[in-house]
């Protein structure tokens, strides 16, 4: 068993701790969980765990079937509540979920499948927190991920230890009091020798004496027939199809452009295209969340005119005859910076702050709330979204400061009208 002790000893490394605090109270974490074997009480099991392996653990915790051991440490105390076993207690809605948490300047990391605890750690840097999550997250079909929004977790949810934890702890750390097990243990080895005297009380000599062995084949026979018929039951059992490889939902909202980034983006690729091309007019340009667009209308120029011109003018650039006397060129963005956004407040609430700031501007506003629905064939998602549409004579980076107080706020497309010079805005904001 000596591998199954090997995590205690990087306790006491600088990656590792035991106990953190919350709401000045400590609780216990790196434990070793074990199930309890099948014959053994939770503290006979864990004298018998003590006794064989390398470690010196004085301290047990029992949780259903399960049990976590404590090694000898400083940190350890009896009646520390596990902070593994009051989390997934807490969470008896999830049967698997991977979970990290930001408490007492460390970070707590409890994976949990089908009921079992996988690891139970406290790290105290954030990079090998984020690798020990990284590893565990591919595994499949985890029923809900949780780990802190600056992460940017794909599906996680960010959760405040302190408010997932009970007020009064149900499990806690007890001795394991090796000197009473082996006692017991003596005990009962002395009422089994004490059974087999009264049972066998002919004399040994008889009950040593060699006999010829009578075996009935019949009954072999018939033991070998259940022994099969057990095992294909077995076999069928847990015979587990593996799912297939699915991708985790990916939340549009987690990743997001910057949107003073993405303004300025749009601003200086509007201003790219719109170059004079001798005897060619703009009639509109436009940015989208990947391409910049503008569309020329012929009034006496000359495709090759255009082409020479463009060579020069627009370096790069696609060129798509629509006719003869209509080009589109386009360019292709670059990626910017993006972070998770998404505003806090639900969608009529947003709409309704929206048309309130532009009525206070006196300017015209679109908006309307659409349910944007996403799956990767597994899971689905519905994310609540609201749709703005307005025209304005703000730049696109002036435009983007009047929605410094929305989160989840993305620029999906702005054109620049030559003939009226405005800006057309189209704006999606995700609500909660």
């Amino acid at each position: 068993m000596g591998w199954i002790f090997g995590n205690f000893s990087k306790n006491r490394d600088n990656t590792f701790s035991e106990v953190f605090r919350v709401n000045k109270r400590r609780f216990a974490a790196g434990l070793f969980w074990q199930p309890v074997a099948v014959g053994y009480t939770s503290r006979g099991y864990a004298g018998v765990l003590a006794r064989n392996s390398n470690t010196r653990a004085k301290l047990y915790v029992e949780y259903r079937s399960m049990i976590g051991l404590a090694p000898r440490a400083r940190q350890y105390a009896s009646g520390m509540p596990s902070a593994a076993a009051e989390i997934v207690d807490a969470f008896s809605e999830y049967s698997s979920f991977l979970a990290v948490f930001f408490v007492d300047k460390k970070y707590y990391l409890l994976a949990v499948r089908n009921g079992i605890i996988l690891a139970d750690k406290l790290f105290n840097n954030e990079s090998d927190a984020r690798a020990e999550y990284a590893r565990f997250s591919k595994i499949p079909d985890w029923s809900a991920f949780i780990a802190p929004n600056a992460w940017a977790i794909p599906r996680a949810m960010e959760k405040d230890l302190a408010s997932v934890l009970p007020r009064k702890a149900k499990y806690k750390l007890r001795a394991i009091n090796l000197w009473r097990a082996r006692l017991f243990s003596v005990v009962l080895l002395c009422a089994f020798f004490a059974g087999i005297y009264l049972l066998f009380n002919e004399p040994i000599h008889k009950m040593t004496a060699k006999r010829p062995a009578v075996i009935d084949k019949s009954v072999i026979d018939e033991y070998n027939r259940q022994i099969d018929e057990k095992n294909k039951e077995l076999d069928k059992q847990f015979d587990i199809k593996k799912q297939p490889d699915v991708q985790p939902l990916v939340l549009p909202y987690n990743s997001l452009p910057v949107p003073e980034q993405r303004a300025k983006q749009c601003y200086q690729a509007v201003g790219f295209l719109m170059q004079p091309i001798t005897g060619w007019v703009q009639s509109n340009v436009s940015c989208d969340e990947t391409t910049a667009t503008a569309e020329f209308n012929r009034k006496f120029g000359s495709l090759d005119t255009f082409y020479d011109m463009a060579a020069d003018f627009l370096p790069g650039a696609t060129i798509t005859e629509i006719n003869d006397n209509m080009l589109s060129v386009s360019v292709s963005l670059p990626d910017v910076a993006r972070a998770a956004s998404m505003d806090a407040r639900d969608a009529a609430t947003v709409e309704r702050n929206v048309v309130s700031l532009f009525q206070s501007m006196n300017m015209d506003v679109k908006t309307e709330i659409v349910v944007d629905t996403i799956t990767n064939g597994v899971d689905v998602a519905q994310l609540n979204v609201v749709e703005v549409e307005v025209s304005s004579k703000l730049l696109p980076m002036q435009f983007t400061k009047m929605f410094e107080d929305f989160g989840g706020f993305y620029i999906t497309r702005c054109a620049w009208n030559v003939v009226t010079r405005n800006w057309n805005y189209e704006v999606i904001i995700y609500a909660k």
